[in-house]
């Protein structure tokens, strides 16, 4: 692909092209400028993508490379990863083997996604680079069930406390004989070393036969042994004892996070109480099937989506929508799982298999987006591969330089040493991957599902929001407010002509009409022949004769004078003409969502603009603007019109954020740099957009910029707060203050700190 300079449209150009009923599936990765399209239709795709390319990114040119295997991809698990440089290796030699087409190792939930067309049978040789990189770490396939009793894989780390305790009393007993009786001492202090650096030790010579000598391992190894040549024993054990205390600490911090983010989305149930053979059962949540029926006791979470057949009670949605008020629920209603049951007894219907309810979608969605990595992430991981090489190079150039100047050896190869320790670069590797990764988890606690970090990168530079207005800022819960016919046409027969029309809608107001007419019990006719005309209305053949149901601008394009038609503010007018004749009108509102006002109010205290778009009338758009405090608005528009303003407001403003609910919605959300839909809105708008609002609340849109603005800048602070007490570390090691425990510090211990702040934002209101 040539002209393409936005990941985020590359993101959305592949999403696109998956959906395409001829693909089997499409990798675009931006970095390589490379699509790789796996179909039997073969070049003949050509036209439909490059017609994708240019809805999103106008100017991208396609090239044609074929391919003769089709690559699947296949899900890892990879057990007992604690180092996150070394997970980026990894990733990097992973995408080097000749049968791979693309590998994506997602150091935040240990999953790596490789896809190739040898399949399951590249994993000899990922455990084999795994093996030469981090030693320990175990690579399997992952399974969807959970099975408890298949055991886990042993953790390297769990000879971390006697190994501790023993070393550390041998390194206290070493200083303590150090005055008195020093030979004894260096007999504790190389025991100590041994128990303690080990396999720090073996790993590092393991490496050196491949060629990886710039991880931690090799690092602390040569800092170590170098102290010891220079006759600092306790220094070289103390070091070693200080970095595995900051190593287990890291490891138990980077566990805990992901323990509390992956808490906080996987709400799937381990077992449901099912009726089978006219008794209750208790069966394994992905055992259970659609049309069975479960009980779902008080306090009891809903297992899986369904309808209830028998029962009341009140259902708390915070864990899914965040939405804090609990939801009165009776025979007829529709659950989703992850909510809870408050009070009464439930029976349920099962409508979707576990694999399909909604508590899976959400996580998959948190695991498809941590692997979806952002710029900062892609740019730090470049970065580190510089920084090791660049501090070990100063290491060895003050050891040198400045000892051939003053003779002053020991001095300067201490320096050096701790130079070497300064330079693993896991801190700044680590940072920010998991800052996204605990924003991406921060918003499903609040119904606020992020498509990728990618999406929350770009979410928090928008400067413009632009809303659609119907089902976005109003309810969507449109009503015939009154009817106006013309002369010689009666209020019954006006609203049965446009019901008649309407029979195939899907459209809010479409149905409004409908409604209405089945409360007056009016007979609704079926067309014989009916077209819908995009962003204009309805031209049909009905008993009635010939119909147009519509706005004004249908019956311009028919030439049909509607002069007697009035507009009035905060209503829609449904204009109606029989046999090419002006019948009357029916007017029909919605209502604006009681957050609306104050959600605007919270994005102008961000420092955005905020614009509607809508199709509605001038009078109608005005009054929601001014009730609300949107600052700009666009009606009468046409779906294609709402692109091309949307292109101008961010030619104008600059990055924009489009929220909409409906299909006419699909390729505004495209097209914008961060598009967004209402939970409760059509599926192909949910398809398109990089952020989904599963509350369909208004105030989602503000928290959704403060969460990603507050990821934004835990993940700068992590890197800054990194580098730069390596940088003083750095300088007080010139200085002759600064001793290798104060390096270890800089290493694990900002490792360590940078975890912690990551997570932060779980817990930020």
């Amino acid at each position: 692909m040539k002209n393409i300079d936005c990941a985020n449209c590359s993101a959305k150009i592949e999403a696109k092209i998956r959906e395409l009923p001829e693909v089997d599936d499409a990798v675009l990765t931006f970095a390589t400028r490379q699509l790789r399209v796996y179909s039997h239709a073969g070049t003949a795709l050509l036209p439909k993508i490059q017609e994708i390319a240019d809805q999103i990114e106008p100017g991208t040119v396609i090239e044609v490379r074929t391919r003769s295997s089709k690559s699947n991809c296949i899900v890892y698990m990879l057990e007992n990863i604690d180092c996150a440089n070394c997970s980026a290796k990894i990733e990097a030699k992973i995408r080097e083997l000749p049968e791979v087409d693309d590998a994506v190792l997602t150091f935040a939930t240990r999953q790596l996604r490789v896809y190739s067309s040898a399949g399951a049978a590249l994993l000899p040789k990922m455990q084999e680079i795994a093996d030469k990189i981090e030693p320990g770490t175990v690579i399997s396939i992952r399974e969807e069930s959970r099975d408890t009793t298949k055991a886990p894989a042993p953790d390297k780390h769990r000879r971390d406390i006697p190994e501790l305790v023993s070393g550390g009393a041998l390194f206290i007993i070493g200083e303590l004989l150090a005055g008195s009786m020093p030979k004894l001492s260096s007999v504790c202090f190389i025991a100590a070393y041994l128990i303690l650096g080990r396999n720090i030790l073996l790993t590092a010579l393991k490496n050196m036969k491949t060629g990886h000598v710039m991880d931690e391992n090799f690092l602390m190894s040569i800092a170590t042994l170098g102290a010891f040549l220079i006759n600092q024993f306790g220094e070289a054990v103390g070091v070693m004892l200080f970095y595995r205390v900051g190593e287990a600490f890291e490891h138990r911090a980077v566990e805990k996070s992901r323990s509390q983010i992956m808490e906080a989305v996987d709400l799937r149930p381990e077992t449901v109480l099912v009726e089978r053979g006219g008794e209750v059962k208790e069966v394994l949540a992905e055992n259970a099937r659609v049309g069975e029926i479960v009980h779902i006791r008080p306090g009891d979470r809903i297992p899986l989506d369904g309808v209830v057949v028998d029962g009341e009670s009140r259902v708390d949605t915070s864990p899914i929508t965040g939405e804090p008020l609990p939801v009165s629920v009776r025979p007829g209603s529709s659950v989703i799982s992850g909510c809870m049951n408050t009070s009464g007894l439930l029976k349920m219907r099962i409508e979707k298999e576990l694999s399909e309810s909604m508590v899976t979608r959400i996580l998959d969605s948190v695991e498809n987006a941590a692997a979806s990595k952002p710029q900062a992430e892609r740019f730090i991981t470049k970065f580190a591969r510089i920084y090791t090489p660049f501090v070990v190079a100063l290491a060895a150039a003050t050891a040198i330089i400045p000892s051939l100047i003053t003779g002053n050896w020991d001095h300067w190869i201490y320096t050096a040493l701790t130079f070497l320790v300064i330079s693993c670069p896991c801190a700044l590797v680590l940072s920010v991957p998991l800052a996204f990764f605990s924003g991406i988890g921060a918003g499903s606690k609040r119904g606020i599902l992020f498509k990728g970090g990618i999406a929350l990168e770009t979410l928090n530079k928008v400067k413009i929001v632009v809303m659609d207005k119907t089902g976005t800022i109003t309810r969507g819960d449109f009503s015939v407010q009154s009817i106006h016919p013309a002369a010689g046409i009666s209020e019954n027969e006006l609203l049965a002509m446009a019901a008649a029309c309407e029979t195939s809608s899907t459209h809010p107001i479409g149905h409004s009409i409908l409604t209405a007419a089945q409360k007056n019990a009016l007979t609704i006719d079926t067309p014989s022949q009916l077209e819908e005309i995009s962003g204009r209305g309805i031209h049909a053949f009905t008993r009635y004769g010939e119909l147009l149901c519509g706005n004004v601008k249908l019956m311009q394009e028919y030439h049909i004078d509607c002069s007697s038609y009035k507009e009035e503010a905060a209503a829609t007018g449904v204009l109606l003409a029989k046999d090419g004749v002006y019948a009357g009108y029916i007017l029909i509102s919605d209502t604006i969502k009681p957050e609306a006002a104050s959600a605007i109010l919270s994005l102008k205290k961000l420092g955005i603009r905020t614009a509607m778009l809508t199709g509605d009338n001038q009078s109608s758009a005005d009054a929601v603007a001014k009730e609300t405090g949107i600052d700009t608005v666009y009606s009468k528009l046409l779906p294609e019109d709402k692109l091309n303003i949307l292109q101008r407001l961010r030619t104008d403003s600059g990055s924009a954020m489009f929220v909409g609910d409906g299909i006419n919605d699909a390729p505004v959300l495209a097209g914008a740099d961060v598009g967004a839909a209402m939970g409760s809105g059509a599926d192909a708008a949910i398809e398109a957009a990089d952020v989904v609002f599963m509350t369909s609340s208004v105030e989602a849109i503000p928290a959704a910029v403060r969460i990603a603005r507050a990821t934004g800048s835990i993940a700068n602070q992590n890197v800054i707060f990194a580098l730069a007490v390596k940088g003083l570390v750095m300088l007080l090691g010139l200085a002759g203050i600064a001793s290798m425990w104060l390096a270890v510090f800089a290493d694990t211990g900002v490792a360590m700190l940078c975890v912690l702040n990551s997570i932060r934002v779980l817990y930020k209101k």
